[in-house]
């Protein structure tokens, strides 16, 4: 018997701000930022409690830099938790502004 896996989704919340990561219908984390002038800027991402060390942090803010990047916009990594995702995937570093 095999474990069905959770239903992910990762979305821009415009109106909050945030991208947002909804599993199995509720919200299990976001990733807060400041939109202007082309940039986005990430100021602070948290990952509920009860969804720690399920890999939703990095799936969040991979798919989060990978809509900037289609975007066109730059990054401006002021939350650590970016950060840190950036200098271990240096497939994003060209959107850093």
């Amino acid at each position: 018997m095999t474990d069905a896996q959770p239903e992910r989704s990762v979305a821009d919340a415009p109106e909050r701000s945030r991208f947002e990561i909804i599993v199995d219908g509720r919200l299990a984390g976001f990733a807060e930022y400041q939109l202007g002038d082309g940039v986005i800027t990430f100021t602070h991402t948290e990952i509920g409690d009860e969804y720690a060390g399920q890999g939703l942090g990095s799936t969040l803010v991979r798919t989060a830099l990978d809509d900037v990047r289609a975007r066109g916009l730059s990054v401006r990594p002021l939350c650590p938790y970016v950060a840190a995702y950036i200098k271990r995937h240096p497939e994003y570093a060209d959107l850093v502004a």
